[in-house]
């Protein structure tokens, strides 16, 4: 193409990463960089590329994690051989604005070019991934503090599109910039509720990863399996079982612990009292052995393998990766967890009492649920994911707030758990906003719609509807 309009070129094949500066490509300078960077997990971005890579990154300043992808250090060292009014073109996965590992890639956007354009594509626009993309434009050197934001629907549309009269939003100064995808209306709405009536849920409590056992399939029992070795109970922990599909109320109690037992669910986790074992506890860790479960990693790092490091019960189980929303749930069992959920023990703020009980249903806000889709990582399948950091962020009511609210709502407090039980959540959502946002924090009617419009596009843009 470039021949055919009397352009001289000269392709060039190397890595990326061993071009040091544009004398290495037999040039002065470079005025443009046009691409689409290899998407490798960081699972698979490993040995030297990922090395050069990063040490590039470093150059310029900027300290990628330990999660990076390939896409990042190959947009920020391809972007530094620019010159000063050099512009750049790349097709990157939406993961620019919507993952923690991006925020110094997206600090140094800001800080290094005097204009950032990024346009949003909706849907998927490559046959062979399930990646939704994002196009970045940049030009100049300076600093950068608001930059033009544009939603299109396809490459048609982005030929007919005007970018000089996008929107300019204002970046958040950390963090994500998920809720760039919100209206500038939405997102006013949102920081002006979470500013005024609400804290970070690290403020009751942190919520904390779950017994790590090795083997979850050995170290939980059934009833049945337990009874069959002759297991006893002074050798096992009260678990709630792995996974959280059971977790479908507000509460988890003892009777649904029991009611788990009867179903044969593994409700039990191996915690041997001593060194001293009793016959069908030998015979139990001996199968064990056989099937080499000590050889894995968590179980080989244990002076005694058979005996996995128990978390204490927590107050509250944090359901931290779901299709609809993340929940808190409260232990009425008084059970321990697995690393499939988080738990959250609470601190002396507030009334800690009525946090324990009000938290599992006052969080059940839009105000709260669009925090958790901005703060929470997408991954295949629509599924919302909040690691134990990020679940620390998840805006929920001040102390003054959850009481006041609290008040009305635990009257209503079985029917709603009903509801949440039977999976109908959306009436328990509509109830909660009454109470919290409307009656309790005074927001009118346009800005609750706003909230839950902003919750609704997030969304559905998750699951890819």
């Amino acid at each position: 193409m470039l021949r055919a309009e009397g352009t001289q070129a000269r392709l060039l094949h190397l890595d990326i990463f061993d071009v040091s500066s544009p004398a290495d490509l037999g040039v002065d300078a470079i005025d443009a960089v046009v691409g689409n960077p290899p998407f490798v997990r960081y699972q698979l971005f490993n040995g030297s590329a990922r090395s050069k890579g990063l040490e590039q990154c470093l150059r310029q300043g900027v300290r990628l994690s330990g999660l990076s992808s390939s896409w990042a250090p190959v947009l920020v060292h391809s972007a530094s051989l620019l010159s000063d009014a050099g512009r750049l073109a790349m097709v990157l996965p939406s993961e620019l604005i919507s993952v923690n590992y991006a925020q110094p890639v997206r600090q140094w956007l800001k800080t290094r070019f005097q204009e950032v354009t990024i346009v949003c594509l909706e849907g998927f626009h490559f046959s062979d991934a399930v990646e939704r993309v994002v196009l970045l434009l940049a030009r100049g050197r300076g600093t950068c503090t608001d930059f033009r934001l544009a939603y299109v629907r396809d490459a048609d549309e982005l030929g007919r599109f005007n970018l000089e009269r996008m929107s300019v939003p204002r970046s958040p100064e950390a963090g994500k910039w998920l809720d760039l995808l919100l209206s500038s209306e939405q997102r006013r709405c949102y920081r002006e509720a979470v500013a005024s009536h609400f804290v970070s849920l690290s403020h009751y409590g942190r919520p904390e990863l779950g017994t790590v056992t090795g083997a979850n399939a050995f170290f939980t029992l059934s009833e049945s399996t337990r009874l069959r070795f002759g297991v006893d109970e002074s050798d096992l922990l009260r678990i709630s079982p792995p996974g959280t599909r059971h977790l479908k109320g507000l509460r988890f109690t003892r009777r649904d612990w029991n009611l788990l037992r009867e179903s044969d669910a593994r409700v039990w986790m191996l915690q041997p009292g001593s060194d001293s074992h009793s016959g069908g506890l030998q015979k139990y860790i001996r199968l064990g052995a056989l099937a080499q479960v000590d050889k894995a990693y968590k179980c080989r790092v244990r002076t005694r393998w058979w005996k996995p490091s128990a978390v204490p019960a927590p107050d509250l189980f944090f359901t931290y990766m779901s299709h609809h929303y993340p929940r808190l749930i409260k232990n009425s069992a008084g059970v321990t967890y697995l690393n499939s959920m988080h738990g959250v023990r609470l601190n002396g703020s507030g009334n800690r009492a009525i946090a324990k009980e009000a938290l599992p249903l006052l969080m059940l806000n839009s105000v709260s649920m669009l925090g958790a889709e901005i703060n929470g990582r997408y991954y295949g399948g629509g599924v919302l994911k909040m690691e134990p950091r990020e679940a620390a962020r998840l805006p929920v009511p001040t102390p003054e707030h959850l009481a006041a609210a609290w008040l009305t709502l635990r009257k209503e407090r079985d029917r709603l758990d009903t509801s949440l039980r039977d999976g109908r959540w959306a009436p328990v959502v509509k109830r909660v906003d009454e109470v919290l946002l409307r009656d309790t924090l005074g927001s009118g009617v346009e800005q609750c719609e706003l909230i839950q419009s902003a919750v609704t596009h997030l969304r559905r843009r998750r699951l890819k509807k």
